[in-house]
């Protein structure tokens, strides 16, 4: 089993677990009531779990992300991966002013936040429906594209319910289901990935750099060093055979003996 695309697991899991435990130390709120931005927020209690949470999920998302790529031999899919790894990181690090949304002048990192989260969101729909159009070409990887694509599918329609509720009582609960269908998406993609032999994923870029060797490559060398040998024992032959008719002179027919 290979080790390194199990990082799309171990960031699902350390953020989750990150978003659990701020919810539950935070005081003066229903557990699922504040939203996973509000726990990293100025005002929170240890805002310090989430965002070790979003970094840790970003870091982790970036990896795999990579791991993914060498597996499909790039395309923009594993590359939205990686750039949700370092959205996510971002938005950890540019934290809301407050544990609530409240009206008003925001400061400048709040504003980013917002601008950054909405982006991380499309990021996260067009990802997983761009995987499942890859994945249809890939033999490895065909029997993924129809959950894949209702798992992107399931994250646009939660978002979209989601974001005209983003004030209401019920928007830190519409958040995590948003959030947490693409990361059950990513954790089922990282074991399947950790379960394939790492030799599958070297073989495309094997052939391709064989076929593409450049014309003065060592193939073409060889073949050029081989013609010179045989040219060379050729001409060697020819001198042989002239030094042995010059010492034994062939008699013509009509000599006498």
């Amino acid at each position: 089993m290979r080790v390194r695309p199990l990082a799309g697991v171990a960031g699902a899991v350390v953020f989750t677990a990150a978003w659990v435990a701020g919810s539950l130390r935070q005081t003066g709120h229903g557990v699922l009531s504040v939203q996973l931005s509000g726990l990293a927020a100025d005002d929170a209690r240890d805002p310090w779990i989430m965002i070790t949470g979003f970094v840790v999920l970003g870091a982790c998302t970036v990896l795999f992300g990579q791991e993914l790529a060498a597996e499909l031999h790039g395309g923009l899919g594993p590359r939205l991966i990686q750039l949700a790894g370092v959205l996510a990181i971002a938005v950890g690090l540019l934290r809301r002013d407050h544990v609530e949304l409240t009206t008003g002048a925001d400061s400048w990192h709040n504003q980013a936040h917002n601008i950054v989260s909405l982006v991380l969101y499309g990021d996260l729909v067009l990802a997983q429906l761009l995987l499942a159009r890859r994945f249809g070409a890939v033999p490895a990887w065909r029997a993924w594209r129809p959950y894949l694509a209702a798992s992107g599918i399931a994250t646009g329609v939660a978002l979209a319910v989601f974001v005209p509720n983003i004030t209401s009582p019920s928007g830190g609960v519409l958040q995590r289901v948003a959030v947490s269908i693409p990361l059950l998406a990513v954790t089922a993609m990282a074991v399947q990935l950790a379960r394939c032999p790492a030799a599958r994923t070297s073989q495309a870029p094997l052939a391709s750099s064989v076929s593409q060797q450049p014309r003065n490559g060592p193939i073409q060398v060889r073949v050029r060093h081989r013609r010179l040998l045989q040219c060379r024992c050729s001409r060697s032959a020819g001198t042989r055979r002239a030094r042995r008719c010059s010492r034994w002179p062939r008699r013509s027919h009509g000599s006498s003996r």
